[in-house]
């Protein structure tokens, strides 16, 4: 099992940036996939991005390519997530997350990951 600590959501205006980070503890292995995920109320989790623990390989949501970036701190042993041009609807809280299966893929359903964070909350209003 991994323990997952995020940190970094925030209050932000409308075209702003922030910055979150997920730290894992535990043995981390390189084909594990970092996810990034977002829940808004009475709406299931939604894919935002993820990146392979290895860092050969990304993957992020139409909603957010371009405008965020997922990548990992080598230096911290963390995965980060830039998210620039905040839009009022990417307001949710963010979860980060792990899928342990043994995949050269990336999966895209929150059902796949296997331990999670608990959760910081992003608010994108003026």
């Amino acid at each position: 099992q991994v323990q997952l600590v995020e940190s970094g959501g925030g209050l932000v205006q409308p075209g702003g940036s922030l910055r979150l980070s997920c730290a894992p503890s535990g043995r981390i292995l390189s084909y594990y996939t970092m996810g990034w995920f977002r829940q808004t109320p009475g709406k299931e989790r939604e894919f935002v991005a993820a990146l392979k623990w290895s860092g050969y390989s990304t993957l992020y949501a139409d909603s957010v390519k371009g405008r965020f970036t997922t990548s990992r701190d080598n230096a911290k042993n963390t995965v980060v997530l830039q998210m620039n041009s905040l839009k009022p609807e990417d307001t949710a809280v963010y979860y980060c997350a792990v899928d342990r299966e043994f995949s050269t893929n990336i999966d895209l359903s929150a059902k796949k990951y296997d331990d999670w964070g608990q959760g910081t909350q992003v608010t994108v209003a003026s």
